[in-house]
């Protein structure tokens, strides 16, 4: 059995689905808060990377066709200037000293110099151009997830105890607690959401500069949603919810 038969591939359109889910539930909840906004600018990232991969291993592939061209073209170029080079040093002009063959030697090795430098380049390029748009995409993806961070900062769930008590410079909490964790939560999944749109660049290359930002933007959206559910568990106990049909169960008398 091959390793690729072992898992199903991240998948962009469902990701792109679960983030167009998590819009709707925030726009059902705080139609008029920023982080809605920001939920909006994370499906944008998504449909990029999801169109984006195939025009750009397109662009790629004929990157790298011109790519190879170039570098046979060098190839061919650097030959014929050496064989030129020889021929005139050899048949045309002679070869009288040990300094004439250094000569040759020196033009040879130069010109063998550039054509490597050259291909290299040629060569790397087509990688170089996929990296760059993938670097590009992080470091946006890097970006809105200190938004989130930036969103949820000012939710304080010490504000919503009893004993809390507000200075000058305190920030009003216009919610409710069940509002506060719903918010937070949001924030956390939101988290998650750009760990796995950061992981579909990583579907795309195998270049170890990509896969070591997609780790670090990963690692970043598990320290800050760590955070917020630090600011969960904080939140002060809410009121029961009675199910309908249940009956509260009622004290025991004395002596039973």
């Amino acid at each position: 059995m091959e390793t690729a038969a072992l898992h199903e591939p991240l998948e962009a359109p469902a990701v792109r689905e679960t983030v167009e889910e998590l819009y709707g539930r925030i726009e059902a909840r705080f139609p008029n808060r920023g982080l809605l906004g920001v939920c909006g600018d994370l499906i944008l990232l998504v449909q990029q990377v999801e169109s984006s991969a195939g025009q750009g291993q397109r662009r790629i592939r004929i990157v790298r066709v011109i790519s190879r061209v170039a570098m046979v073209v060098v190839i061919a170029v650097t030959v014929v200037a050496v064989l030129f080079a020889a021929r005139d040093a050899l048949f045309d002009n002679g070869v009288e000293n040990s300094i004439d063959v250094l000569d040759l030697a020196g033009t040879a090795i130069a010109d063998l110099v550039y054509a490597a430098i050259a291909i290299f380049f040629l060569w790397s390029f087509p990688e170089r151009l996929h990296r760059s748009r993938l670097l590009n995409l992080l470091h946006q993806l890097r970006s809105t997830a200190h938004v989130i961070d930036m969103h949820q900062l000012t939710k304080d769930p010490e504000q919503l105890k009893p004993s809390w008590v507000p200075t000058s410079k305190s920030k009003k909490l216009d919610m409710n607690r069940d509002q506060v964790e719903r918010y937070l939560d949001y924030c956390s999944e939101l988290l998650s959401l750009v760990g796995k749109t950061a992981a579909l660049c990583a579907e795309e290359s195998r270049d170890s500069l990509v896969l070591e930002t997609v780790s670090t933007v990963e690692n970043l959206t598990v320290g800050l949603s760590r955070k917020i559910w630090q600011k969960i568990s904080n939140l002060p106990p809410g009121d029961p919810v009675r199910r309908p049909g249940v009956v509260a169960d009622e004290p025991s008398s004395p002596g039973v």
